[in-house]
């Protein structure tokens, strides 16, 4: 199923300094918020209930669906400028494995270091590779939604209810309030 798999304690680049986060949002009505998921079982559904539960319970005015085309790669450079260009805000997800955790960490501080504030989320057995691969992309303590694991066998009401469960730290993440969200 996986051609490779991201190493999140080796990397090629020298991190030139801690990454900057982006600026929060003060408050999500009226905004544009992306969803990128990844190719892992169930991102795209746990996101769109996100996506819902922004749009019904947060005023957001717009969502915006992308799909990576590979689960333990960061997105393409093409897809990441047209979300900086689209969006206010961005929900990367799910890391439910190890490489995909790390690439969902990576796509996110890209995301931070290009103006753009993003909630990545990761189960909670993956956190190592998660904190990792912060470190190793120069923003260790790099905070993400965390939600129990697995999501890949849920079903779409266990989604649902996971989807609701993250939303009050996805939207404190993304407009700076408690528990995570304070760059």
């Amino acid at each position: 199923m996986f051609s490779a798999m991201i190493d999140p304690t080796a990397t090629t680049a020298t991190p030139t300094g801690p990454v900057a986060l982006a600026a929060r949002r003060k408050a999500l009505p009226g905004s544009t918020v992306g969803l990128l998921a990844n190719t892992k079982r169930n991102a795209e559904q746990l996101l769109d209930d996100v996506g819902a539960l922004l749009e019904q319970l947060h005023g957001v005015a717009r969502v915006v669906r992308r799909k990576k085309p590979n689960i333990n790669e960061p997105m393409p450079p093409d897809m990441l400028a047209e979300l900086v260009a689209t969006c206010d805000a961005v929900v990367v997800g799910v890391g439910d494995c190890g490489s995909c955790s790390a690439s969902a960490i990576t796509d996110g501080i890209a995301l931070e270091a290009a103006g753009v504030p993003a909630a990545v989320v990761c189960t909670e057995a993956f956190t190592v590779s998660a904190d990792a691969m912060a470190a190793v992309q120069g923003s260790p303590g790099y905070h993400y939604v965390r939600t129990p694991h697995p999501v890949a066998p849920l079903s779409p009401a266990e989604l649902r209810q996971r989807a609701t469960a993250a939303l009050p730290d996805i939207v404190a993440t993304l407009s700076g309030g408690a528990p995570g969200g304070t760059p």
